[in-house]
C-alpha cells in the first residue's frame, strides 16, 4: 500500500515538471506582475527619505539662524552677562566736596563710612542642609550686629540676587565688630564692606537753607548739595578681579583698579560770622514780633555781589532734615501723609529766593532812582509834591478810587528827600505819574526785576509784575509805592545794591571758588558785572537820601552809633484776597554811605499788629533789628566808627572789670567792691584759702557802677541760670532795675526807651551776663 502511495506521487510529480519548465521560458521573455503587495524591512521608501531630508535642513536652517541670532542680536548682553559671572566688580565710592565759607570754615563735610553688602549667591555650603544652616547663622549675626529685624535679613541673606544692601552710612566702630564676627566665625566670601561718605553739617542749623542736604545716597536733595550736586558728586571708581565657576575668587588673578575721581570742594560766598549774627537776630525778631510766617534776612557785598548771609526762620537742623522745627512739630502729627510731605518740603524751602513778596516802601528807591537818572526832578526841589493825604483815580465804571498815605495827618507840600524820609505814598503817586508806565518797566528790567538773578541758588523764583499793557492809573500808583508787584528777596536786594555800587548792577554770587580736591587746583567763580543801570551822580544822591531817612525820617530806629547808615523802611498790605497773610514789614540798610560795605535787608512776615510797642510797621518792627544786625557786622568787618565803643550815656560811670582769677575770694570780693562793684560767690570751703576759678562777665568788659560780678571757687562748677525778661519799652533806669533784681547785667546804647536787646525774652542766660539794650525816641505813625 505504501508502495503504491509513493508510485502515485512520484506520477503526480512527473506531470508538473513540464510546467514550470515552461514558466520559467516564459519569464525570460516578459515581467509577470505580482499581484500581492511586495514588502522588505531592508529598504526605504523613496517618500519617507524625502521627508527625512527635508526634516534635516530645516533643523540645520533654524540652527543657523539660532546661531547667528545670538551672536549678532544678544551677542553683546551675553557677553556682558559672561563677563558678570566672571568677574568681581568692587565699587569704589568717590568722596563728595565739601563746602566751606569764605574763611575756610567747613560748612559741610563727608565723614568716612561703608557700606555692607551681601552676594547670597556665594553664601553656600556643600548641601542643602548646611547652606540653610550657614545662611540662618549670617542673618542672624548681621540682624545683631546692625540692629536690624532678622526675619528681614534672612530673607536679603536667601534671595537670588546677586547684590543685596544690608546697612549703608556704617561708622567704623560696627565696621570693625563685623570683621571680628567674620574672622571668628570664619567667613571668607559673600559679605561685602564698601568705602562710603556720611554727609556731616557741622554748625546743625546755621545756613540751612542755603547749604540744603543729600539723601542716603549722598546725592543732594535741597540747596546747594542739589544746586551744584553735579561738581560735588565726583565719579565712582572699582576694583575688578575674576572668580571661578564655583563663584570664588581666583587666588592671585589679576586686578584692574579704576581709582575713583572725587568730587571739588565749595567754598562759598557766606561768611559764618555774619550768619551767625544775623541768624540770632532774625529768630528773636521772628519770636518777638510773632510773625507766623516768619522772617528771612540777606546781607550782600554791593562791590561783588557776593552774599555774605542769608538766613530764613524758622530754619531747620540739616542733620535731621526730616524731623520737623519746632514751629513744624506743633501740627505735623495731626497732617495727612500728603499734608506732610508738603510741610516739610515748605520747610526746606529758603523764602529768600522761593517766595515772592510785596516790597512795599523800600521800592520807593527805584522810583527814586528812575525819577532822577530822567531828570523829572532833583533831591531839593521845594514844594515838589503835595500831600492831601490820599490821591484819587478813575475806574473803569467812572466811579472814584481813592488810595490814602499811610499816615492819618497829611504831610503837606515836600520835596522829594522829605517824600522819602515820610514814606508818603500820594507824593510817590505823583511822582509814578510823571514817569509813566514804559519808563518804569525799563528801569525794572535794567535793575534785573523782571528776570531770575543767575545767583545758583536753589529753588530760585522770579518775580511777578503786569504786563505793561495792562497798567492804568491805578495800578502805575500803586507800583511806584511797591505794592501790587511782587519780586524776591534776592531781586530786591541785588537791585538795591546797585544804588550802593554807583549804579553799577552786579550779578548775585553764592560759590566763590571750586577746588579739584584731587589735583589740588582752585577755580575762582567770577564776578559778574551785568550793566550800568544809573550814574554814579544818581547813586550818590539816593543814597545821600537814604541817609536822610535814618537821621531824620522813619528809619531812626536803625541808626547805628558811630557809622554812617542809610535806609527805607518798607510795610506793604497783605493782597486783596488774601488778607490772612497779613503784612510784610522788611527795611534795607546800607553802610557805609561813603564807600558802602555792605546792604541787609530783612523781611518780617505778618508780625503781630495788637504789639502796642512796635505794631507792624517795617521802620518800628523791623529797623532795631537791623541796628542790631549792623551793630555787630560793621565792627567785624573792619569798618571804622566816630565814636568810642564806650556807650552807657555817662562814661565816667562805666568800670573796666578786673581780672581777680587765681586771688582768694577774700581778696578778689575786696577788688571789685573797692572798685565799684557787687559780688555773688559760689564756694566750697573757706573764703580766705579758695582761690577763684571763674568770673562772669570776664576781665575787660566795661560796666557800669554797681554791676554785679559772680565769682566762682576751685573745685565749683555751679552755674545758676535765669530767664532775660522783656525790656522793650523801658526806660534806662527801669531796664537796670529789673535786670539788677535777676543779678544780670546791663549795656545801655542810645537814650528813650529800650526797643530792642541782645538776648530775646525767656532766654536762659548765667547770672552776671551782659544785656546789650538799644534805646531810641519813640517815634509815631512811623513807617
Amino acid at each position: 500500500m505504501n508502495k503504491n502511495k509513493k508510485n502515485k506521487d512520484n506520477q503526480n510529480n512527473n506531470q508538473k515538471k513540464p510546467k514550470n519548465k515552461a514558466n520559467n521560458t516564459n519569464s525570460n521573455h516578459k515581467i509577470v506582475k505580482l499581484k500581492t503587495s511586495f514588502d522588505s524591512k531592508n529598504l526605504i521608501h523613496t517618500k519617507k527619505l524625502r521627508t527625512l531630508l527635508v526634516i534635516t535642513l530645516l533643523l540645520f536652517l533654524i540652527l543657523i539662524i539660532r546661531i547667528g541670532f545670538i551672536q549678532f542680536v544678544q551677542g553683546n548682553s551675553l557677553k556682558e552677562k559672561a563677563y558678570q559671572q566672571q568677574t568681581i566688580n568692587q565699587i569704589i565710592s568717590p568722596k563728595r566736596g565739601n563746602i566751606y565759607d569764605s574763611n575756610g570754615k567747613a560748612l559741610a563735610i563727608g565723614a568716612q563710612v561703608d557700606t555692607i553688602t551681601i552676594n547670597p549667591t556665594k553664601i553656600v555650603k556643600d548641601n542643602d542642609v548646611d547652606t540653610k544652616d550657614y545662611k540662618e547663622k549670617i542673618a542672624k549675626g548681621l540682624s545683631e550686629i546692625f540692629e536690624l529685624n532678622y526675619d528681614e535679613t534672612l530673607e536679603k541673606v536667601k534671595s537670588n540676587s546677586s547684590v543685596e544692601t544690608i546697612a549703608k552710612k556704617v561708622e567704623k566702630e560696627k565696621v570693625d565688630k563685623l570683621k571680628d564676627w567674620m574672622k571668628e566665625n570664619e567667613v571668607t566670601v559673600g559679605i561685602n564692606i564698601d568705602e562710603d561718605n556720611k554727609r556731616y553739617y557741622p554748625y546743625d542749623t546755621i545756613a540751612s537753607h542755603v547749604i540744603g542736604f543729600c539723601g542716603n545716597d549722598n546725592q543732594g536733595l535741597s540747596g546747594i548739595e542739589s544746586k551744584w550736586d553735579s561738581v560735588l558728586t565726583g565719579t565712582p571708581g572699582k576694583i575688578v578681579s575674576s572668580k571661578g565657576s564655583d563663584q570664588k575668587e581666583i587666588p592671585n588673578a589679576e586686578e584692574t583698579y579704576i581709582s575713583a575721581e572725587n568730587g571739588s570742594d565749595l567754598t562759598l560766598t557766606i561768611d559764618l560770622n555774619i550768619q551767625t549774627i544775623v541768624e540770632k537776630y532774625l529768630k528773636q525778631a521772628v519770636d518777638d514780633n510773632e510773625c507766623t510766617r516768619g522772617g528771612n534776612v540777606i546781607a550782600m557785598n554791593p562791590k561783588t555781589g557776593d552774599i555774605l548771609a542769608m538766613a530764613s526762620y524758622p530754619c531747620y537742623n540739616l542733620n535731621e532734615p526730616y524731623t520737623p522745627n519746632s514751629v513744624l512739630a506743633q501740627t505735623y502729627d495731626s497732617l495727612t501723609p500728603e499734608e506732610k510731605n508738603e510741610a516739610l518740603y515748605k520747610m526746606w524751602s529758603n523764602k529768600s529766593v522761593s517766595e515772592t513778596y510785596e516790597p512795599g516802601s523800600t521800592f520807593k528807591i527805584i522810583t527814586s532812582a528812575a525819577a532822577l537818572e530822567e531828570n523829572i526832578t532833583s533831591c531839593d526841589v521845594a514844594n515838589d509834591f503835595s500831600c492831601i493825604g490820599y490821591e484819587e483815580f478813575e475806574d473803569t465804571s467812572d466811579s472814584k478810587i481813592k488810595i490814602n498815605c499811610w499816615r492819618t495827618e497829611p504831610h503837606g507840600l515836600q520835596t522829594l528827600r522829605q517824600a522819602l524820609c515820610n514814606s508818603c505814598n500820594p507824593s510817590f503817586m505823583q511822582l509814578g505819574k510823571r514817569i509813566g508806565a514804559p519808563t518804569l518797566y525799563k528801569y525794572y528790567n535794567a535793575f534785573g526785576l523782571l528776570n531770575s538773578t543767575n545767583s545758583g541758588l536753589y529753588g530760585e523764583q522770579s518775580s511777578i509784575f503786569q504786563s505793561l499793557d495792562k497798567v492804568g492809573p491805578v495800578e502805575l500808583a500803586t507800583m511806584s509805592f511797591g505794592q501790587r508787584l511782587n519780586v524776591t528777596p534776592l531781586q530786591m536786594i541785588t537791585a538795591l545794591s546797585c544804588v550802593a555800587n554807583d549804579g553799577i548792577l552786579m550779578q548775585p554770587r553764592i560759590v566763590k571758588e571750586i577746588t579739584n580736591t584731587d589735583v589740588g587746583t582752585t577755580t575762582e567763580v567770577p564776578t559778574v558785572q551785568v550793566r550800568q543801570v544809573i550814574s554814579k551822580t544818581t547813586a550818590n544822591s539816593i543814597k545821600s537820601m537814604m541817609e536822610s531817612v535814618v537821621t531824620e525820617g522813619t528809619g531812626k530806629h536803625a541808626a547805628v552809633t558811630g557809622y554812617s547808615i542809610g535806609g527805607k523802611s518798607g510795610t506793604s498790605e497783605p493782597p486783596i484776597g488774601k488778607e490772612s497773610e497779613g503784612y510784610v514789614a522788611s527795611f534795607v540798610a546800607i553802610s557805609p554811605i561813603e564807600d558802602t560795605q555792605i546792604v541787609l535787608l530783612l523781611t518780617l512776615y505778618d508780625p503781630d499788629p495788637q504789639d502796642k510797642i512796635n505794631g507792624h510797621q517795617g521802620g518800628q518792627v523791623a529797623g532795631p533789628v537791623v541796628s542790631q544786625m549792623l551793630s555787630e557786622i560793621l565792627p567785624y568787618l573792619g569798618v571804622p566808627s566816630d565814636v568810642s565803643a564806650s556807650n552807657n550815656n555817662d562814661p565816667s560811670n562805666t568800670i573796666t572789670v578786673p581780672d581777680i582769677r587765681n586771688k582768694t575770694v577774700t581778696e578778689a570780693e575786696k577788688i571789685l567792691k573797692e572798685a565799684g562793684f557787687e559780688t555773688k560767690t559760689y564756694i566750697n570751703g573757706d573764703a580766705n584759702t579758695t582761690l577763684v576759678e571763674n568770673q562772669t562777665p570776664k576781665p575787660g568788659s566795661s560796666l557800669p557802677k554797681g554791676s554785679i560780678i559772680i565769682l566762682y571757687g576751685q573745685g565749683n562748677d555751679i552755674s545758676t541760670s535765669v530767664t532775660v525778661p522783656d525790656l522793650r519799652g523801658m526806660s534806662a533806669s527801669q531796664a537796670t532795675n529789673v535786670l539788677k533784681s535777676k543779678n544780670l547785667n546791663i549795656d545801655i546804647e542810645g537814650s528813650g526807651t529800650v526797643i530792642s536787646q541782645d538776648y530775646a525774652k525767656d532766654e536762659q542766660v548765667q547770672e552776671g551776663t551782659i544785656i546789650k539794650v538799644v534805646l531810641k525816641q519813640a517815634l509815631k505813625n512811623a513807617q
